[in-house]
């Protein structure tokens, strides 16, 4: 009986799952059909925005300086955060998953990189000019309401706003991050299976 056990060999024939390739394109082309979608849909919105604005300003003709500079400031914001956000849209059009697994998930690490960029600064800054522009639009018209109306007027837009960028904006950051870290784990991962 031979007692030497070659273990070895034995780990060589042991079955190794291997990432099914397949799927995790799948899942990068779904991912930057999400991402360029999501362009779109903040472009065509914050336009439509915009252009809702220059035709209150135009149609109304406010009176107070305040009006004009909050709308300004409104719009202002809207193209900053779409000028940064745009960025990504040249960097999902060049990623390509088929072409080298090291490269691509450099790329992805460029977006996230972009993301987290936009997602601290480019919407702290979107958030504080909106808000500031909206308190500065409503303040004309405030200003012909009752103390107690235009108190909560104010109060319930500034707790709209709140609402957006302590609850809201923080999920939507996380699911973007949890999206990007998965694709990014799954690459590692066949990168690291490729080297061995």
């Amino acid at each position: 009986m031979d007692n030497n056990i070659d273990f070895k060999d034995l780990w060589k024939k042991q079955a190794i799952s291997q990432p099914d390739i397949e799927d995790l394109l799948e899942r990068v082309k779904q991912f930057k059909k999400a991402g360029v979608r999501s362009i779109w849909k903040t472009n065509i919105l914050l336009a439509a925005t915009s252009a809702f604005m220059i035709f209150v300003w135009y149609y109304y003709q406010p009176q107070f300086i305040s009006t004009k500079i909050g709308i300004i400031l409104g719009i202002l914001a809207m193209v900053i955060y779409v000028g940064f956000y745009n960025r990504l849209l040249g960097i999902y059009k060049d990623s390509d998953a088929t072409r080298d697994n090291h490269e691509y998930l450099q790329q992805l690490i460029l977006i996230r990189k972009k993301q987290q960029f936009i997602q601290s600064a480019i919407l702290s800054w979107y958030f504080v000019l909106l808000m500031t522009g909206i308190c500065l639009y409503m303040y004309e018209y405030a200003s012909r309401m009752t103390v107690l109306y235009a108190l909560l007027t104010y109060g319930i837009t500034l707790l709209w706003i709140g609402f957006n960028w302590f609850y809201l904006r923080p999920k939507q950051i996380q699911k973007q991050k949890e999206k990007i870290d998965s694709l990014i784990s799954k690459f590692e991962e066949v990168n690291e299976q490729l080297k061995s």
